[in-house]
């Protein structure tokens, strides 16, 4: 069975681990993060709060980075890593390791006769090694290993393969190894969000909620209704619901996703069946179909474990808005009330730094805004980030907008983007237009045009402002729309 979970802040439980077994106290207190992986759980890499990186177990083929293949019973520092804030990590059952860090660097090492390593040669690695990915002003968000087979996500969307590609798991239109990372040409000018690979084929999700596959498919894995390998990106439909999350593990021929609806849906080898189109389960969350219907039952991604007795700065934050019994400020907005705390809105932002300096009143009454929008701002203050549907999340851009709150004004267009559909495409252009959104501007017009024939037929288009249907059609030949 293969483990691999991330731990994260002062967990005292760490110990429960049995790679940790024979840590003491107080090395498991300096514990921030962990991964714990190998066929039995029988390795680690963890960070201590100091940024320090340590590594111990059986490992196997050299995967953990310490300059040998013996095993370690006591924690060997991996100097090379220290300091380097490592942000994600991925596991291949070569076994090989890819890692990102907060500046977008890639670090890889392990195993390497299929150049999964990615540095040009099929030389294995014991010590982690920076890859150049010649990624020019682009920084790695995201990092996905298969069997054999390495992949990143940049920043700007783009996706790069390397390693083994003898199924086409490298989506490159051939069967042919890939020793350095190579961008996907036929995803160009498709934004993808999220990538994950399995033993020997790949998934991504793009920023519209379309989902592509390709590599091995003996068992259906791609989810396309037959079993032949595709060495090409080929889209992939769920149900009529936007795909929210895909999941897939190195060590096994299953896929899974999960809709905007909370619908999970798996598809490839479960228990033994192959499944060639997506299947509705009454699963919540995609790691319970790797737990029941993989095999070996496995854990596809990081999992994050809190504790419970502790809380962050943030989350004490959190717990507080809304609360009258400290609170000395309440916005009525609707006949309702919100409670909240002067000193805290000072602080998160200019419009009330300025409205609040020797204001004594405990009540202020908000008229130009609903309260489900003016409750999702004050809330935003206090958790940095925004829970409303995204019908609802025009008018909370009209109000970031209004207050110049810009972070705000991009997590909107975020949420604006989830509840895309060619009924409402026009309407929310028109939006990202008149409020100077940008980004969602050029996704919504991006999204009508990939969807032109259905929304130029909708009421939204008939009812189109003269000068934005002017640009729009503009714009459109411009990109060659009505080329044919």
């Amino acid at each position: 069975m293969q483990y691999t979970f991330l731990l994260k802040q002062k967990m005292l439980d760490v110990g429960k681990w049995p790679i940790f077994a024979l840590r003491s106290p107080e090395e498991l207190k300096l514990i921030r993060q962990a991964c714990v992986f190998g066929s039995a759980g029988n390795e680690v890499l963890y960070v201590t709060e100091n940024d320090e990186v340590f590594a111990l177990g059986t490992n196997c083929s050299g995967c953990l980075g310490i300059g040998d293949t013996q095993s370690s019973i006591e924690p060997r520092r991996l100097d090379i890593l220290c300091g380097k804030n490592i942000t994600c990590l991925s596991y291949g059952s070569g076994p090989h390791v890819v890692a990102a860090t907060a500046e977008g660097e890639v670090y890889t090492w392990g195993h390497n006769a299929y150049s999964q390593l990615g540095n040009g040669t099929t030389n294995h690695s014991l010590l982690p090694c920076q890859i150049s990915t010649n990624l020019v002003n682009k920084k790695v968000i995201e990092v996905a290993c298969g069997s054999h087979h390495s992949m990143i996500l940049t920043s700007d969307g783009e996706v790069y393969v390397w390693g083994y590609n003898g199924n086409g798991q490298l989506g490159l239109g051939n069967s042919g190894n890939q020793p350095t990372p190579c961008r996907i040409a036929a995803l160009q000018g498709i934004r993808v969000q999220r990538v994950v690979c399995g033993y020997a084929h790949t998934l991504v999700l793009t920023d519209e909620g379309q989902m592509y596959a390709w590599g091995a498919n003996s068992y259906g894995q791609l989810g396309t209704g037959n079993r032949s390998n595709q060495s090409y990106p080929v889209p992939v439909t769920v149900d009529k619901d936007r795909v929210i999350e895909i999941a897939a593990c190195h060590s096994a021929h299953t896929s899974a996703a999960k809709t905007q609806g909370s619908q999970v849906y798996m598809w490839g080898q479960c228990r033994g069946q192959s499944i060639t189109l997506p299947y509705l389960t009454h699963f919540t969350c995609t790691d319970d179909v790797f737990a029941c219907f993989a095999t070996p039952a496995v854990t596809w991604r990081l999992l994050s474990v809190e504790p419970d007795d502790h809380l962050t700065v943030a989350q004490s934050m959190k717990k507080e808005f809304d609360n009258p019994d400290n609170a000395d400020l309440r916005f009525q907005v609707d006949g309702k009330y919100i409670h909240v705390h002067k000193i805290l809105l000072k602080i998160r932002c200019e419009h009330f730094r300025s409205v609040l300096n020797n204001n004594n009143d405990e009540i202020i009454e908000i008229s130009e805004f609903s309260y489900p929008v003016y409750r999702a701002f004050l809330e935003y203050l206090y958790t940095d980030s925004i829970s409303l549907a995204p019908e609802d999340a025009i008018g909370l851009l009209d109000l970031a907008t209004f207050y110049g709150e810009n972070r705000l004004k991009r997590l909107c267009q975020q949420t604006i983007k989830q509840g895309i559909s060619e009924d409402n495409a026009i309407a929310l252009l028109s939006a990202a237009v008149k409020y100077e959104a940008k980004e969602l501007e050029e996704f919504c017009f991006r999204f009508c045009i990939n969807h032109l024939t259905v929304v130029t037929q909708s009421p939204g288009f008939a009812e189109m402002d003269h000068d934005l249907l002017k640009n729009f059609i503009s714009k459109a030949s411009r990109v060659g729309a009505f080329k044919n």
